[in-house]
């Protein structure tokens, strides 16, 4: 089956993309596709609504074959713990009922790595023991529980999509803001502590999306979806300093220092862990079971996040 008509297949008819005004979602959404969001947008085929309303999710599906299910709170988009569960739990338990109640042939549920226990040094899979840490990542899983237990009462050809750090352009995440700081000249060199941290770029997600809807054989599945190389901190710093027009000016903090920051504060903590912990996740049950591969490469990536316009 060609690319072209995998991307035929997954959108199966009417397709609807839930937070389609979002940096995956508009990324996902393609012309005459249905796209639920809470505000006016300005897209062809908008449905206002909110997933905490279950009427509104129904108005949605009706009439839909596939659904891409993006739409979610991050950690730092929480005004409270109990939004974040609602968000991403309550939320995708409405839109299973309302897709499982139109007759919704297939669901794509777009979760998170951090869905999984923490790996530590480890490159994981989908198979790695333990439970989340975070409450964002216990949603994550739960909505996942959420997404199988749908597929097997509505026969709902379902897939669970957990994603590694997502870039590309308009993204605003960790990634860009660190591509941000090097350029400007203020960011310092990261050691090599010998840590790797798995990423993918949006188109990636986005092919990967399309093909595990067409594939009757992801029915079911739970993926890990990420370039097949993970990239240590001092590899993705001199990457971006490779990325036109190269910085002039560099500096270096070496690890001890950046861990003795760390323990002056939680979110300092949590930053320094992001710039120099491990985060590898190994995407071989995609590539084993469907031959998807992530196509686009750092360098690559990297230049297009931070085109200008």
């Amino acid at each position: 089956m060609t690319a072209e008509r995998e991307m035929k297949v997954g959108a199966g008819g009417t397709a609807l993309v839930t937070g389609a005004s979002g940096f995956i979602g508009r990324r996902l959404l393609q012309p005459g596709e249905r796209a639920l969001v809470r505000r006016p947008s300005g897209l062809p085929d908008e449905v206002l609504g909110d997933l905490l309303d279950p009427a509104s999710c129904a108005r949605a599906c009706e009439g839909v074959e596939t659904v891409f299910h993006c739409a979610g709170l991050a950690d730092a988009q929480a005004r409270d713990l109990d939004a974040l569960w609602r968000a991403n739990v309550v939320g995708t338990q409405h839109l299973l009922a309302a897709a499982g109640s139109a007759g919704v042939k297939r669901f794509v549920f777009l979760s998170s790595v951090k869905a999984m226990a923490d790996p530590g040094a480890e490159c994981i899979d989908e198979d790695w023991p333990g439970e989340p840490a975070t409450l964002y990542g216990k949603a994550k899983r739960a909505a996942e529980a959420a997404v199988l237990e749908a597929g097997a009462k509505y026969g709902m050809h379902v897939v669970n999509l957990r994603l590694a750090l997502v870039y590309g352009r308009g993204s605003r995440g960790n990634l860009w803001k660190m591509a941000r700081g090097i350029h400007a000249g203020w960011f310092p060199r990261l050691p090599e502590t010998g840590a790797r941290r798995s990423l993918v770029h949006v188109a990636d997600v986005v092919a990967a999306a399309r093909l595990v809807a067409a594939r009757p054989e992801a029915n079911g599945r739970t993926y890990i979806v990420a370039d097949p190389r993970p990239y240590s901190a001092r590899e993705l710093y001199e990457a971006i300093r490779a990325v036109p027009p190269a910085p002039t000016f560099s500096w270096s903090v070496p690890a001890w220092a950046l861990r003795a920051a760390g323990r002056l504060h939680p979110r300092l903590d949590e930053i320094v862990e992001w710039l120099i912990g491990s985060a590898c996740y190994s995407p071989a049950r995609i590539e084993r079971e469907l031959g998807f591969r992530a196509r686009i490469g750092l360098q690559e990536g990297l230049r297009e996040m931070l085109a200008e316009g």
